[in-house]
C-alpha cells in the first residue's frame, strides 16, 4: 500500500492530548498542507488560523461545555462527560477553518488536509465541528476579537492537533456504503 492511502488507513480521532505543544515548524508545515486543499473553482474561500495559545483553548473548551450543559437535551454534554469532560480533549493547538458563507464544502476538504498532514508527523487530530459553540455562546464576540474574525468570515470547522497521550484505533470503515455504476 503507498503511503497515502496508508496514512488515509491508519489516521484515527484523537481523544487524548498530551498538553504539549508541537513545534513551531511542525505546525507550519501542517498549515502549509492545509492552504494546498483544492477547491472550486481554487477560490480558496478560507481563512486558516493556527491557535497555538493553550489558555485561550481551555477558556473556549469552558465556554462550549457551558453552553452543552445549559442544553435541554443532555446527552452530548453526558457523553463528554464520559470521556473526560473536555470539549477539545486538552489539545494544545486547534487549526481554525474560517470560511465565507455557504462555502463548507471546501472547509471540510480543508480540514482533512490539516487531519492526515498532522498523521504523518506523528501527531494526533480531531475534527471538531463542535469547536463552533463557543463562537455561538455569551462570549462568542469576545473570542472573535481575541482570534481577530473579521466579520464576513465565519466558522467553518475546527481541527485540534497535538500529540497523543495514548495511541487510537481508526474506525472500520463500511463497504457497505460502496457502490460501483458500471457500463458494458
Amino acid at each position: 500500500m503507498n503511503e497515502v492511502l496508508q496514512c488515509i488507513k491508519t489516521r484515527y480521532t484523537c481523544r487524548a492530548y498530551d498538553g504539549k505543544l508541537p513545534e513551531r515548524q511542525t505546525l507550519t508545515q501542517v498549515a502549509q498542507a492545509a492552504a494546498e486543499a483544492p477547491s472550486a473553482m481554487n477560490r480558496q474561500p478560507w481563512q486558516i488560523v493556527v491557535i497555538a495559545d493553550k489558555q485561550l483553548i481551555g477558556r473556549m473548551d469552558d465556554a462550549g461545555m457551558n453552553a452543552l450543559k445549559q442544553a435541554k437535551d443532555k446527552a452530548v454534554y453526558n457523553r463528554f462527560m464520559e470521556r473526560g469532560g473536555r470539549l477539545f480533549y486538552n489539545a494544545p493547538c486547534m487549526f481554525l477553518v474560517l470560511m465565507r458563507q455557504g462555502m463548507g464544502l471546501d472547509t471540510g476538504i480543508v480540514s482533512e488536509n490539516i487531519a492526515l498532514a498532522a498523521h504523518s508527523l506523528g501527531l494526533g487530530s480531531t475534527i471538531c465541528g463542535m469547536a463552533a459553540l463557543p463562537f455561538e455562546c455569551a462570549e462568542g464576540r469576545a473570542f472573535k476579537e481575541e482570534i481577530g474574525i473579521e466579520q464576513d468570515w465565519e466558522f467553518g470547522i475546527a481541527v485540534l492537533v497535538g500529540q497523543p497521550a495514548k495511541t487510537g484505533a481508526p474506525h472500520q470503515p463500511d463497504a457497505g456504503k460502496i457502490r460501483f455504476v458500471e457500463g458494458e
